[in-house]
């Protein structure tokens, strides 16, 4: 990751660690690379910041010469989807997904609709530092020895473009991969007061669906407050009390999604992609009988998908390494605990909606509750706590840190793991295991942290 962007774009406080003045230069860059004519897609969320880093990218991006379409309140996955059919140039979306109101972030896409590559961003970054030397747009023609950006002048100056016609355009994209009717299908939606607190019910609606949605009023500062994806005790509040079939719960941008089964229990991505998994091969159209997870999928995904004899693939934690894998490779779904499911044949992001429509696929065309589909799967009792250290790759690589994992990966053998990560963008160690109780779960965690401890690495557990 570099010095602005991460995994998942530019993201942190508005106007203090992502600022204005940041989002302006990011749409001069973005109008300089792609030239006069481009075209830049912008979407964002609902929170309050989201409406002026718009404005400033737009003001950038025309004042390079490009031309800014807006589809205002949307989803990250329906600017994915126009970005690509549309044959813009590039696309934008704003938000900072599950965080809080305050935060913000800006994700930027290639024209296919993909996470922009990192060399691309480098060259973001350098602009954004002030180091101009060498930039070259997308035609190859090189800059020197200019301390900023030449403006667009005249008649050269962008448009910005009302194209809240995408959105809608995604909505009938998703209502047409629907195969069932969903009449008579009691549903729960949890919209977060985010992206998706009109497209949701606009989808289920049109199919029929009985619908039951919380959390669709935003007003700019209640986006993921105890709602969506990140406090989904209330969505299973919602189907315990109105006897529902299924709920969902998405994020902020609504590129991610977790369920509620008819009992009132959570469905979370592993659990997501053991249904559709063995859905698609009872179909015989999961290619390579592979799906792809991350190294966070619980132990007992892992066990499950072993017995349905259907191969995973592990990535490191990151949706972008999810998809990028399943390109790479050639296969068709793969996903993340967390809830961000890919289904390459209809998306190159993760896509909750979406994932919300397979979901009540896989349901209605096997005529069984999501109990039923999940059965086989029994996920393991899961422990992680974070932990401030002094050093991060000094703590990893110590060998007292190293013995003391190889001693719990003994203990638990064929009926538990442990995994000791790094945060990219934190001073924080990750200690996570997975035991057939609680208890052990927690024995073994402590353990781990104080021999951390012991060792001299060990500042703060982090709460």
């Amino acid at each position: 990751m570099g010095k602005y962007f991460g995994t998942d774009g530019f993201r942190g406080k508005s106007n203090q660690d992502l600022t204005v003045d940041h989002a302006f230069k990011i749409g001069r860059y973005l109008g300089f690379y792609y030239g006069k004519g481009s075209r830049i897609v912008i979407g964002k969320d609902t929170r309050r910041s989201s409406y002026m880093f718009e404005c400033a990218l737009t003001a950038g991006i025309t004042a390079s010469g490009a031309d800014a379409y807006l589809m205002h309140v949307t989803t990250t996955p329906s600017v994915s989807y126009i970005t690509r059919i549309d044959d813009f140039d590039c696309g934008i979306m704003i938000s900072a997904s599950h965080n809080p109101y305050d935060d913000n972030g800006i994700k930027l896409m290639n024209s296919q609709g993909e996470k922009m590559n990192d060399d691309f961003v480098d060259d973001i970054e350098r602009y954004l530092d002030g180091d101009l030397e060498g930039l070259s747009d997308s035609k190859g023609n090189v800059l020197h020895n200019l301390n900023e950006l030449p403006l667009a002048k005249g008649a050269d100056i962008g448009m910005a473009i009302d194209y809240a016609s995408g959105r809608n355009r995604y909505i009938g994209y998703l209502i047409s991969l629907v195969t069932h009717s969903y009449k008579d299908m009691r549903v729960g939606l949890d919209c977060a007061n985010g992206s998706a607190w009109m497209i949701a019910k606009s989808v289920f609606d049109a199919v029929g669906a009985d619908t039951y949605v919380i959390n669709n009023r935003p007003n700019g500062e209640n986006i993921n407050l105890e709602a969506g994806s990140t406090h989904i005790e209330y969505l299973q509040e919602l189907v315990k009390k109105e006897k529902l079939d299924v709920g969902f719960a998405f994020d902020g941008d609504a590129d991610r999604c977790l369920v509620v089964d008819e009992n009132g229990d959570v469905v979370d991505g592993d659990g997501i992609l053991y249904i559709y998994s063995k859905y698609m091969k009872r179909k015989d159209t999961l290619d390579k009988n592979t799906t792809v997870a991350t190294i966070m999928s619980n132990y007992g995904f892992l066990k499950a998908m072993e017995e349905a004899e259907i191969n995973v693939e592990i990535t490191q934690v990151g949706d972008r390494f999810v998809y990028e894998k399943m390109r790479d490779d050639g296969y068709v779904l793969g996903g993340e605990q967390s809830g961000h499911i890919i289904f390459a044949k209809y998306a190159n992001t993760g896509d909750g909606v979406l994932t919300a429509i397979k979901v009540m696929q896989a349901m209605l065309s096997q005529k069984s509750t999501l109990t039923q589909l999940l059965e086989g799967f029994n996920k393991y009792p899961q422990l992680l706590k974070n932990i401030v250290v002094t050093d991060k790759d000094e703590t990893l690589n110590d060998e007292r840190v190293k013995a003391a994992c190889k001693t719990v990966k003994k203990a638990l053998g064929n009926e538990g793991r442990v995994l000791l990560r790094k945060s990219g963008t934190e001073p924080v160690l990750r200690v996570m295991v997975e035991a057939i109780t609680d208890e052990l779960c927690h024995e073994k965690v402590d353990y781990i942290i104080e021999e951390i401890n012991k060792a001299g690495y060990l500042l703060e557990i982090k709460k």
